[in-house]
């Protein structure tokens, strides 16, 4: 029999992944909390119950991976390969909030301090940081850009297919826009 505690805990886990699936396929601002409710088979005041304000759904889900982009970016890896290929998985692994980032709460270049973006924005330079050096020549910068841009928008418009499809491909393309070998 469940007790109380662990009905809310399911319950918590239905919603964000109901949550999850409608914002990679509408985004967030064209989800609601009443079409989270409908895809969990709740009222919305349950689902508020859970998240009010919607926000901290996002934050919810944003949170794992933010963790592991903490722990890619303080790896040492043993080099631009290695450090390529983790970045694409995790790109790839998290690309529902990828979406929910880029789409719907972007605007990092112009973001205030303290906020979502400004943290967003941190991790976006390092990451280029990483894929460059901290003076890059001009081969290196555009590399970086457009290995940044893929993951970006590939992760973003690829969705609907196989994770593994598209990490396979998107770890061919990063692999070619470096030189390196697949």
């Amino acid at each position: 029999m469940m007790t109380t505690l662990e009905h809310g805990c399911d319950t918590r886990s239905r919603i964000l992944d109901a949550a999850r699936q409608l914002f990679a396929e509408r985004g967030y601002a064209a989800t609601s909390l009443a079409d989270i409710a409908s895809a969990v088979g709740l009222t919305k005041t349950a689902v508020a119950y859970h998240f009010h304000p919607k926000d901290r759904l996002a934050v919810e889900l944003i949170a794992p991976a933010a963790e592991d982009i903490v722990a890619l970016l303080e790896t040492d890896f043993g080099g631009e390969r290695e450090f390529t290929e983790a970045l694409v998985t995790f790109a790839v692994r998290h690309r529902t909030i990828i979406r929910l980032i880029m789409e719907d709460i972007s605007g990092a270049d112009d973001a205030p301090p303290g906020s979502p973006g400004e943290a967003i924005r941190a991790f976006r330079d390092v990451i280029y940081t990483r894929l460059t050096s901290p003076d890059p020549d001009p081969t290196r910068r555009v590399r970086a850009w457009a290995l940044m841009g893929a993951l970006q928008y590939v992760v973003v418009k690829t969705i609907d297919l196989p994770e593994e499809e598209v990490r396979e491909n998107l770890l061919a393309a990063a692999f070619g826009i470096y030189g390196l070998p697949a």
